[in-house]
């Protein structure tokens, strides 16, 4: 993926999107459901940034030619 700014933006839906600063179309998508967001208290934005930045940091290293750790088995929940 060519370097650009990346933005976080609240659409008027609620959804959370990824995208570049200069483009419309979104390159990830976080949606929290309303019992999501009254657990949170309010804070699902600041969970949404915090999320959104360990994937690109991980993005990051993986386009450096690292490697994700992986003890045992890939479970996704």
């Amino acid at each position: 993926m060519p370097t650009s700014f990346l933005e976080i933006v609240e659409l008027p839906d609620g959804r959370i999107v990824l995208r570049r600063a200069e483009d419309e179309e979104a390159l990830v998508t976080l949606e929290f459901s309303n019992d999501a967001k009254g657990f949170l208290q309010g804070q699902h934005i600041e969970i949404a940034k915090a999320m959104f930045n360990v994937g690109v940091q991980l993005a990051g290293r993986l386009a450096e030619g690292g490697e994700v750790e992986q003890d045992g088995p890939r479970v996704l929940h």
